[in-house]
């Protein structure tokens, strides 16, 4: 299996497992809308030799102590059917944080099942304190250097606007 950063010519294959992967097209249309407003920051897929896996990373706006904090947000994490419970997801998440890690970004977040995200280092202590519409046992975030999370009072975490667009059609 292949794992690297998307490339535009993967587009329609992300675009067909993100489409068969959930329920409704909404993260589809999320991993579209912040492809348009710039706000992706990397995304991962797995090739077999097709795409079966995609963990894509977007940027998001936090301060600690009142200073910008290069951030992103994992969302959404896709892996096809027949490639589930392998370690798709798990080589996929790994190889963006080490790639979002070497770029020197800080922190990461991620809106999910905590039972689920955990593997990967979230928690939802590192998110806890931040002002987001989406705080609480839900909303993690993993430091990403070796430094830790960052010293000092947490302010906003704020997602992309793609996200608050994505709730408002939910």
């Amino acid at each position: 299996m292949d794992i690297r950063p998307a490339r535009p010519e993967d587009v329609p294959a992300l675009d067909s497992l993100l489409r068969t992967s959930f329920e409704s097209a909404a993260e589809a249309d999320l991993v579209r809308r912040l492809c348009i407003d710039g706000d992706m920051v990397l995304t991962m897929i797995a090739r077999d030799p097709d795409i079966v896996g995609a963990a894509v990373f977007s940027r998001m706006a936090v301060e600690v102590n009142g200073a910008a904090i290069p951030a992103v947000a994992l969302a959404p994490l896709a892996v096809a059917g027949p490639w589930r419970r392998q370690g798709v997801g798990e080589a996929l998440v790994a190889a963006g944080h080490d790639a979002l890690a070497r770029a020197g970004w800080v922190l990461s977040f991620v809106l999910g099942e905590p039972a689920y995200y955990a593997r990967f280092g979230y928690a939802a202590d590192w998110a806890s304190g931040f002002d987001s519409p989406y705080a609480g046992d839900y909303l993690m975030a993993m430091p990403l250097q070796s430094a830790g999370m960052p010293c000092g009072v947490r302010g906003t975490a704020t997602h992309a606007p793609a996200f608050a667009a994505l709730s408002e059609d939910a």
